[in-house]
């Protein structure tokens, strides 16, 4: 008969299969990992995770749950930090950096192609809708404050996509040192800001047909 466990020790045991499995994931790739891999990993029997998890998909949801919560955390921290809207805007944009480089794996786990659904795991899809809001939340007040003008959600994933690319591809030991990350990335927010404040001019693409013919 199997041993009753308390929360705590269901609690700890699948935090373990969890860093295991992130290890594993970020080695091999989620599909290459199987749950006989992670019980070997832990010195269980090759049931035993069925005990904690339904399948393999719940726990690849587990772990992209709490690196999507722990991103969060570090984002929203910095949104909560002092000084003008621009100010707190560069921190959310610092904290993400940072926490990309120091958390790669975690970091490339929350972006990798094979995503399991998020409509069969509640707490995944509540995860995901908090990260989606950091990226945008902050973009509100800087156009409240009249820094920036615009949609904040166009905004926010415009700001979000040059960031992750230019992080996907540091991560990927894809740039050169130079022009090295930092003033890429610091010349792409430049030029973003730029276009996206108040007094900007408006694009060739966004003037009337009439206006282009004549220019």
């Amino acid at each position: 008969m199997p041993k009753i466990l308390s929360q705590d020790e269901i609690d700890a045991f699948r935090a373990r299969l969890c860093a295991a499995a992130e290890k594993r994931f970020a080695a091999q790739g989620v599909a290459g990992v199987s749950l006989r891999q992670l019980a070997e990993d832990l010195g269980c029997s090759a049931m035993t995770p069925y005990r904690y998890f339904r399948d393999k998909d719940a726990i690849v949801a587990a772990v992209r749950t709490a690196a999507l919560d722990s991103f969060s955390e570090a984002l929203e921290q910095a949104a909560r930090s002092s000084g003008s809207a621009r100010r707190r805007g560069r921190a959310v944009g610092e904290a993400y950096i940072r926490f990309a480089l120091d958390n790669p794996d975690r970091y490339r786990l929350m972006h990798d192609a094979l995503q399991c659904d998020p409509g069969a795991f509640p707490d995944l899809a509540r995860a995901q809708a908090r990260s989606r809001r950091t990226l945008t939340d902050y973009i509100e007040d800087l156009v409240a404050e009249g820094t920036l003008q615009g949609d904040p959600q166009v905004l926010g994933h415009i700001f979000w996509a040059t960031t992750h690319g230019l992080l996907s591809l540091q991560l990927a030991g894809r740039l050169d040192s130079r022009p090295d990350f930092d003033t890429l990335y610091r010349t792409a927010m430049r030029m973003l800001a730029r276009g996206a404040a108040p007094d900007a001019a408006p694009d060739d693409h966004e003037k009337p047909a009439r206006q282009r013919r004549r220019a």
